[in-house]
């Protein structure tokens, strides 16, 4: 059995500004880690179908205005 180390979380800094995002940034990034490649190809349009909107879902978008107004 191997013995996991736990680290207690960064201090979060909410007064922070542009210049420590590096920082934090860096310290985030061994906990994400992106795939070596991505296995999924163009969708066929006759393949999609059967896409529905709930009616509320569809009145919020249409009440949002377009982007740049």
């Amino acid at each position: 059995m191997t013995k996991s180390e736990v680290h207690a979380p960064a201090p979060i800094d909410l007064e922070g500004d542009l210049a420590s995002l590096p920082g934090d940034c860096a310290r985030m990034a061994p906990h994400w880690t992106a795939p070596d490649r991505v296995l999924s190809r163009p969708v066929s349009p006759s393949l999609i179908h059967g896409v529905t909107v709930p009616p509320k879902s569809a009145r919020l978008l249409d009440a949002m205005s377009d982007y740049g107004d």
